[in-house]
C-alpha cells in the first residue's frame, strides 16, 4: 500500500477532555453523543442502524474496514451514525463478495471518520464518566471554536429523533397474499426485523412514526409491531397512545428496543437515561419464563424503571439483563402484548432470540382463531 500522509484529528468530549488521532481522509467536523460498541464483527450493519442516529460511534474492535462493504448488508437507506472513531482503519480489504472499500463508502455518505485514536483509553474514560456529547474534527487548531460548537449540541435526554429516521410514506414488505397482515410503526426500524416477519409468512405495512392507531387499523392487520429507533422515548407521545390503544383492545402487539420503552411508557412505567447503555452483540439475558439464558445483540441508551415495572399489577418482567439486572423484556398480563429491550433480529449478532418472532406470529394465529 502506498504511504499516505494524513491530517491530524481529534475527539473533544463535553467535559473538555481531548483524544488525538488522524483523519481517515474526509475532512470536517461532526457532533453527537459518543458511545461505543463492543461487537467484533458487523460494522456495516452497525453504521446503518437507525438507532444510532445522532451518535458518534467508537469501535472497540481494533480493525475496521478489513472486509470492505457489501450493498446487501445494510439496515436502512444509508449510514446513520454521526461519525466514526476507531483504532486502525483498513484502507484495503479482503473479501470475495465485497462491493468496495469502507473509505469510498464513507466519502459517498460524507461521513467524518478518524482513526489512530487510543480507543481503549477512550472507552475506559467513557465507561467511568458516562455517555456525553462530543465532537470529532480535523480542525485541530480551532479548539475554542469547537468547544463553542459542542456546547450548542442538545442532550440526548429529551431528544426526539424518530422523525429523523422514520419513513415519510407508508410502504409494504412481504407477500401480499400472505395469511398474516401486520401494521408496523416505524420509529427507526431495521430491515432485518421486516425480513424476519416476512419470512414467517407476514405481509407488513410500515407506517411513519406519527401515525395514529386508526391509520394502522385501516390496513385491517392481524397484529401490530412497534420498532426500535434512536433518541429518548418520552417525547414519542403519539406512539405511546398507539400502544395504549392496541393494548386496551387486546390486539397482538410486539415491541423491540425503543418500541419496548414506548409500550412501558404507555403503561405508566417511566424510562431513564443510562450511564452508558448497552451496545454490542454478546449481552447475556435470562428468560425468566423458561429459565434459559440468551446471548443477545443490544443497542440502547435508555431503559425502563425496574421498580415501577415490578410494582405495576398489569405488567410482568419476562427477561433480565444479567450484567446489571436491568429489565430486558416484559409482557402485559391478560393482554396479547410483549416486548424486549434487545434485538432478536440481531444483524449483527447471535440468533438465540429469533424465537420471539415465532412467538409473535403464534400469538397472531391464536388471536385469529379466537376471532374466527
Amino acid at each position: 500500500m502506498k504511504y499516505q500522509q494524513r491530517k491530524k484529528a481529534l475527539v473533544l468530549l463535553a467535559d473538555g477532555t481531548i483524544f488525538y488521532g488522524k483523519s481517515v481522509g474526509i475532512e470536517g467536523t461532526s457532533t453527537g453523543e459518543i458511545c461505543f460498541n463492543t461487537g467484533m464483527t458487523g460494522y456495516q450493519e452497525i453504521f446503518t442502524d437507525p438507532s444510532y442516529f445522532g451518535q458518534l460511534m467508537v469501535a472497540t474492535n481494533a480493525h475496521i474496514g478489513n472486509y470492505g462493504i457489501n450493498n446487501d448488508e445494510v439496515e436502512s437507506d444509508g449510514i446513520k451514525i454521526a461519525g466514526l472513531i476507531c483504532r486502525n482503519f483498513s484502507f484495503t480489504h479482503s473479501r470475495v463478495d465485497s462491493d468496495g472499500n469502507l473509505k469510498d463508502w464513507f466519502i459517498k455518505h460524507n461521513l467524518v471518520a478518524i482513526s489512530d485514536v487510543d480507543t481503549r483509553a477512550l472507552v475506559s474514560y467513557i465507561r467511568d464518566n458516562g455517555a456525553m456529547n462530543a465532537i470529532i474534527s480535523t480542525e485541530v487548531d480551532k479548539i475554542d471554536e469547537l468547544k463553542s460548537q459542542l456546547a450548542a449540541v442538545p442532550s440526548m435526554e429529551g431528544l426526539e429523533l424518530a422523525s429523523k429516521v422514520s419513513t415519510k410514506e407508508p410502504y409494504f414488505i412481504g407477500d401480499e397474499n400472505a395469511d398474516i397482515k401486520i401494521s408496523a410503526l416505524d420509529i427507526g426500524i431495521k430491515k432485518n426485523i421486516l425480513r424476519n416477519l416476512a419470512k414467517r409468512g407476514a405481509y407488513i405495512k410500515v407506517y411513519p412514526y406519527n401515525s395514529t392507531f386508526l391509520e394502522l387499523e385501516n390496513f385491517n392487520p392481524d397484529g401490530y409491531f412497534i420498532s426500535n429507533g434512536p433518541g429518548d422515548p418520552e417525547p414519542l407521545v403519539e406512539a405511546q397512545e398507539v400502544a395504549k390503544e392496541i393494548i386496551k383492545r387486546d390486539l397482538p402487539l410486539f415491541g423491540i428496543c425503543l418500541g419496548h420503552q414506548v409500550i412501558a411508557l404507555s403503561q405508566e412505567i417511566s424510562t431513564y437515561k443510562m450511564h452508558n447503555g448497552h451496545r454490542g452483540i454478546n449481552h447475556p439475558v435470562k428468560n425468566l419464563l423458561t429459565g434459559k439464558g440468551e446471548i443477545t445483540s443490544q443497542n440502547h441508551g435508555f431503559a425502563i424503571n425496574r421498580e415501577e415495572t415490578e410494582a405495576n399489577d398489569n405488567v410482568e418482567i419476562t427477561h433480565l439483563h444479567l450484567n446489571d439486572h436491568t429489565v430486558a423484556g416484559i409482557r402485559i398480563k391478560d393482554k396479547n402484548a410483549f416486548s424486549v429491550q434487545y434485538h432478536p433480529e440481531a444483524s449483527p449478532g447471535p440468533h438465540d432470540s429469533e424465537y420471539l418472532f415465532d412467538q409473535f406470529i403464534s400469538n397472531i394465529k391464536e388471536s385469529k382463531k379466537v376471532l374466527s
